[in-house]
């Protein structure tokens, strides 16, 4: 076999694809990630970078395209970190992600046995997103940028129009770009950390359709205020125009301060029948169609009957409980966000539900050290968990395990350590009986899941 060295130019044939969305193909038995690629392409590629088994190389030409490769609506798509997959046909995502989440269980989790429902998909996958954050900068010729990260780097592609996001922020970035030029108002450099816009953070109700604009400012206040608002208050729709002040030498998008320059400090929206209340700094589901149903199948999983009591871990603004709350005895909510649990409890408190209670704190500690306290005796019928990427400590996890929850449904965003915790849990009294993939971020390679785990002995 020929040595695979950077630089090499050969043809291969893309077999898989990566859970980033790289295609795999083999040059004599050497495996080669290559962007930009579908299952079943036959591709002209060169080299880029070597390791001992594998490499990376550049798409240089298709020479004969997948069946599933598809034309990307977006004329940036290829260099935008955005979205992986515009250029696989829809059906095909939705295959990968069902079968992302089905292969990280059997290998990771070492499952077998449950069933796998079909994923759920979108009638319309794009123009989803109710939330979007550009990062501002400058071009080569000195202009105002913004847009999103290409990808692996922080090199912006300019984007005016993105397929992905609310059509609103068409509207929206315009009048930002303009206030900047007129008044002269740099955009942050992160090499030197001067200039003062960061980011433009926007929110929709996508049920109200009420529009949240925060600029995130390396300062604490913004020239010509009063004119930019002016502006940004002709756009029908517009209820909430705050700054982010964020002076901080990092990467971490949002700081922790919050003036609010006209409107209210929040959005409202709907998931289903329930009202939220929504900052710029509280978590809430990007996409509200796809929530509905994944809250809904979380919903059907627990199965409630109106006597549970349910504890929602990682609740963040209240979302699934307020959901749960509808069909439960009484639900508690715990989070560590001390903003958020206040946002619960508001939420709760505007759509009259009485029976949630929310703590503040780790889940990891909350729990168990409300089960101490109560010498064992504190019993849940059904515990949700809806973690952040990392997925569930191993003290909640233990936890849960001596609580013997009839059921436990968990809500996940990442399928590897999703199938970590699963495979802790059932080799600790528990079976997993349903899964089901829902495509919460279509064009991209993420995937959201609900699965539904019993007691072995029930």
């Amino acid at each position: 076999m020929e040595k695979i060295v950077k630089n090499t130019e050969c043809i291969i044939t893309i077999e898989d694809i990566t859970s980033e969305g790289e295609g795999i193909g083999r040059a004599d038995g050497f495996a080669l990630f290559v962007k930009d690629t579908v299952m079943g392409d036959v591709v002209k590629v060169k080299v880029m970078k070597t390791k001992k088994t594998y490499g990376y190389a550049r798409l240089m030409e298709i020479i004969t395209p997948s069946p599933y490769r598809v034309d990307p609506v977006c004329s940036v798509a290829r260099q935008c970190g955005g979205c992986q997959l515009q250029h696989c046909s829809y059906k095909k995502q939705l295959e990968f992600k069902e079968n992302k989440v089905k292969n990280c269980l059997e290998r990771i989790g070492k499952l077998e046995g449950f069933e796998m429902e079909p994923i759920i998909g979108m009638e319309e996958p794009y123009y989803y997103r109710n939330k979007a954050q550009y990062p501002v900068g400058k071009n080569k010729e000195g202009q105002v940028v913004m847009g999103f990260y290409a990808g692996r780097t922080h090199s912006i592609i300019d984007t005016p129009h993105c397929y992905i996001q609310a059509k609103e922020n068409d509207k929206i970035l315009p009048v930002i770009r303009s206030y900047m030029e007129k008044y002269h108002v740099e955009p942050y450099d992160e090499a030197t950390h001067t200039g003062l816009v960061r980011h433009v953070l926007t929110r929709v109700g996508y049920t109200t359709k009420e529009i949240m604009v925060c600029l995130v400012i390396n300062g604490t206040k913004i020239p010509f205020e009063e004119e930019l608002v002016n502006e940004l208050k002709k756009i029908e729709g517009m209820t909430s125009i705050t700054i982010n002040i964020n002076q901080q030498k990092t990467n971490v998008i949002l700081g922790n301060e919050l003036v609010t320059i006209w409107g209210t400090d929040y959005i409202t929206d709907y998931i289903g029948d329930i009202k939220y209340q929504i900052s710029p700094l509280s978590f809430y589901q990007v996409n509200p169609v796809q929530t509905k149903k994944l809250y809904q199948t979380a919903l059907d999983y627990a199965g409630l009957t109106g006597e549970e009591i349910v504890w929602d871990l990682y609740c963040g603004i209240g979302t699934i409980s307020l959901f749960l709350a509808q069909k439960a005895k009484q639900v508690y909510g715990v989070e560590i966000v001390p903003e958020a649990i206040k946002d619960a409890k508001q939420n709760a408190q505007i759509n009259n539900i009485e029976n949630a209670e929310f703590f503040v704190g780790a889940a990891e500690e909350i729990l168990p050290q409300k089960y101490a306290e109560s010498k064992g005796k504190m019993k849940a019928d059904v515990i949700v968990v809806d973690p952040p990427r990392k997925g569930c400590d191993e003290a909640l996890l233990e936890t849960i395990v001596k609580m013997q929850p009839k059921k436990v449904v968990y809500v996940s965003c990442d399928p590897a350590t999703l199938s970590r915790d699963l495979k802790y849990l059932v080799e600790n009294g528990f079976r997993v009986e349903k899964v089901r993939a829902c495509d919460m971020f279509s064009e991209t390679t993420h995937v959201e899941s609900v699965v539904l785990l019993c007691r072995a002995d029930t």
